[in-house]
């Protein structure tokens, strides 16, 4: 295998080097964007030597403008077959077809078209896959929580490399982050679903069930670090790349290390200190934000019981109280999205 290269810059070189030229001289004055989004762990800036086993290696997404697709897609694509390098920077530019997930994997050959990756779409189309709604339009409520943050993450990152039809690059600042409103009803419903379970961590270990307290911890951990991401505005990623995502936020320094020490605790009492702990870093850093008033960054006692909470509950309600969009402002909060949602059901 050749030496790793990040994807995004071996696509940008790609790009750069083979296929702008074809299409410069094989179409010139045409006028299309060309980025490397959407799927794949490159386009997030994960992927790994490991990452090159299947649809990885050069390879652009070219869009077109409405009139142009229909008459250019199929003459552009087999333009690029017939012009394109069998093999760039060590990796073949030739891949199988897709299999029953849509995954292809490299194939090298020495004649014929190449079957590439240069895959060629409408703006709208392609989103429209992605998110299931045009975010060209006015984007709704139920748009923004009924789309997974991972599809969110992967249309708002990756590089756009041309962007001649003028489009692509709005769309994606359209859709860089959450409006204020549901950006704060989401940090709302996190908060709340963290008040349905603090006291259990100390509840469950005074009974003796020391697996069922680090259960519980470790799904509290895990939704503090959604709270991180809510409060330095960063979309959350699906499972695989969670915690690779979290280390780059700049609360992480602070905030892993005391998580950490929750999740490794022997006992439920050490447990609860380091929750305690996390949940301190994280009250203060609500604060910091001055989005409701300030509000207590030490645990107490939890009604009476000697368990130590921060009383997730009383942040919820005082964000909720800083919405100011009435269609917002009424919505439940127990189900908050469609990644809550499913995580339900897979709970």
């Amino acid at each position: 295998m050749p030496k790793f290269v990040p994807g995004l810059k071996l696509c940008k070189l790609f790009y750069i080097k083979e296929v702008k030229p074809i299409l410069d001289r094989e179409f010139p004055g045409l006028k299309y964007s060309a980025a490397v989004i959407g799927w794949g762990s490159e386009v997030l800036g994960f992927d790994t030597e490991i990452s090159r086993d299947h649809h990885w290696g050069p390879r652009v997404l070219l869009f077109l403008g409405e009139k142009d697709y229909p008459k250019l897609q199929k003459r552009i694509s087999k333009a690029l077959a017939d012009n394109l390098p069998y093999e760039f920077m060590g990796y073949s530019t030739n891949y199988s077809k897709p299999d029953s997930n849509g995954v292809r994997h490299e194939i090298k050959i020495k004649r014929g078209p190449v079957d590439h990756m240069v895959n060629i779409y409408m703006l709208k189309s392609f989103f429209n896959a992605r998110l299931k709604f045009d975010p060209t339009k006015k984007i709704t409520p139920a748009n923004w929580l009924g789309t997974p943050q991972q599809r969110l993450l992967e249309v708002v990152s990756g590089e756009v490399y041309h962007d001649g039809l003028n489009d692509l690059q709005k769309v994606r600042q359209k859709l860089h982050y959450y409006p204020k409103d549901i950006w704060l009803y989401l940090l709302a419903c996190q908060w709340i679903k963290i008040s349905n379970e603090e006291a259990f961590v100390g509840r469950t270990g005074e009974v003796g069930d020391e697996l069922g307290s680090q259960l519980i911890a470790a799904r509290i951990a895990r939704e503090l670090m959604i709270i991180a991401f809510l409060m330095e505005k960063q979309y959350v990623p699906y499972s695989k790349w969670f915690g690779t995502g979290f280390k780059r936020l700049k609360i992480a320094k602070k905030l892993s290390s005391v998580l950490r020490q929750a999740l490794s605790a022997k006992n439920w009492k050490s447990r609860e200190k380091w929750m305690s702990k996390a949940y301190a870093i994280i009250a203060q850093r609500h604060n910091a934000l001055k989005i409701t008033k300030p509000l207590p960054a030490k645990v107490s006692n939890y009604h009476g019981r000697s368990y130590l909470v921060i009383h997730s509950d009383l942040f919820g309600e005082e964000i909720m109280k800083a919405i100011k969009d009435i269609k917002v402002k009424k919505m439940k909060t127990d189900i908050k999205s469609i990644d809550e949602l499913t995580a339900a059901i897979y709970r």
